[in-house]
């Protein structure tokens, strides 16, 4: 799995002009599923997203998780982050796991996230959406398990 995390200002998901999530202050999570992917790779993933120390402490230093700063947290499945852009001029997507697969580990990603942090919300997975972010930093950090 991987996830690519960008600290936020404030960030929405919109699928046909309706915004269906929305953070203040906190993570933009890129979510990407890979075929060799399974319930225990999501859960260690979930936990990183959550305590991964990237906000800033009294003393200006990347010292602090989400759930430190209490922000939100907003999960966007993008399978296009598991592309493999190693040759030629057009992505191959033999790594990314299948619709079925992506989409059942997504919701328990999802899931398991929610059950450990309380300000979790989500785009939709396969949906066409349109994200709206302000960046705090920019900060952006990839996490790949």
């Amino acid at each position: 799995m991987i996830a690519l995390l960008q600290r936020v200002h404030q960030a929405s998901v919109f699928i046909d002009q309706q915004r269906i999530a929305e953070i203040n202050q906190g993570l933009l999570v890129f979510v990407a599923i890979q075929k060799h992917d399974n319930e225990d790779v999501a859960m260690r993933l979930s936990e990183r997203v959550i305590g991964y120390r990237i906000f800033a402490d009294e003393e200006g230093k990347m010292n602090k998780s989400v759930a430190d700063i209490h922000g939100g947290v907003l999960l966007v499945p993008q399978f296009t982050l598991a592309a493999d852009t190693n040759k030629g001029m057009r992505p191959s997507f033999s790594r990314t796991a299948t619709p079925e697969q992506g989409a059942e580990l997504f919701d328990y990603f999802l899931d398991i996230t929610k059950s450990k942090y309380a300000t979790v919300h989500s785009g939709e997975f396969g949906a066409d959406m349109q994200i709206h972010l302000i960046n705090d930093g920019p900060a952006t950090f990839w996490l790949q398990l």
